[in-house]
């Protein structure tokens, strides 16, 4: 062989490798995140959750790549969305805010790996068999905050020790919503309250709920965890603030928005422990050897210019047990 020949042959194999390694590279893992709300009020969560699985190796558009289903707060909207992901041959499924992404999920796949994030009881949801041992193909995150209306009531009444009607928003197409209604008799009874359970599911209603509340003699409100309420976050901060309403909400991001109290474990780790369970499944861990991760520390914020404008003291013992004080 000459020795023109030689080379032009070694150089021919030698491009021919580059392309034949990269039709052996197996194809990038697809995580298909389906969510009850929409893209922009949970961009920080999306962010945690990115982080999550950075912790574990993982990057978007590197070496995976995250495809978004979002319910726009339509809970008939979740089965078809969670089959648009199965069909995709998703290779894990993240299924965030409450349990009705996960048990649509779930209802699509018994294959296909499912990690939750929800603030309700997953065992009593049907989501898991146990804490522990959640089985099959589904394990996640859970806030328990359902389970914290209770203590939320407790607050507001701390707050506001005059009111004897405490309103309790809440979306009825939410299956929870009857549920959490029930768990709030007994200690509004043990209080010396009354509960008015108000009901809004369009921003279009929030308007009529409001205006209601006078006519109804309800003197502070509770907003039940509920992701479509995240949408009409300002649009329900400012009804408050308007018809001088105390408020207590589930989430922090009302309060930093001009709310005025919110307790709940903290939301933004849930959605990094949620990528950290998806990036180690997509290591080869199996959803029923991981146990559902719980919170260990709940967040008690409470906005002093908000109470001022209404009028409250905030008692010095609240002050001192909240874990953010905002002035």
């Amino acid at each position: 062989m000459k020795r023109r020949e030689f080379i032009t042959l070694l150089g021919g194999a030698t491009a021919a490798w580059p392309l034949a390694a990269r039709a052996q590279q197996p194809a990038m893992p697809v995580v298909g995140f389906l969510h009850l709300g929409s893209s922009e009020p949970v961009a920080p969560n999306v962010a945690a959750f990115r982080q999550g699985l950075n912790e574990t190796g993982f990057v978007d558009g590197r070496n995976v790549a995250i495809e978004y289903r979002w319910a726009q707060g339509q809970y008939d909207r979740l089965p078809t969305l969670a089959a648009d992901l199965v069909r995709r041959q998703v290779t894990v499924i993240a299924a965030c805010a409450t349990s009705a992404p996960g048990l649509a999920a779930k209802a699509a796949t018994s294959a296909i790996p499912i990690v939750f994030q929800t603030g309700g009881d997953p065992v009593q949801d049907g989501l898991v068999a146990s804490m522990n041992r959640p089985g099959r193909n589904v394990t996640g995150v859970s806030r328990l905050s359902v389970t914290l209306e209770p203590k939320r009531l407790e607050f507001l009444h701390e707050l506001s020790p005059k009111t004897t009607v405490i309103g309790l928003l809440v979306n009825p197409t939410n299956p929870r919503s009857e549920l959490v209604a029930r768990q709030l008799e007994e200690p509004a009874r043990a209080l010396g309250l009354r509960l008015q359970v108000l009901k809004a599911t369009s921003e279009g209603e929030l308007d009529s709920v409001f205006a209601s509340l006078v006519r109804l003699g309800v003197g502070a409100l509770l907003v039940a965890q509920e992701p479509a309420y995240n949408r009409w976050l300002r649009q329900i901060i400012a009804l408050a603030s308007g018809h001088a309403i105390p408020t207590m909400y589930a989430t922090r991001d009302f309060v930093v928005a001009g709310g005025l109290v919110s307790y709940d474990a903290s939301g933004i780790d849930s959605f990094r422990q949620v990528g950290v369970y998806v990036g180690r499944i997509l290591k080869g861990e199996k959803p029923a050897d991981l146990p559902v991760m719980q919170p260990t520390k709940f967040e008690l914020v409470i906005n002093l210019k908000t109470a001022n404008a209404l009028g409250l003291t905030v008692p010095p013992t609240l002050q001192a047990a909240a874990d953010e004080v905002i002035e």
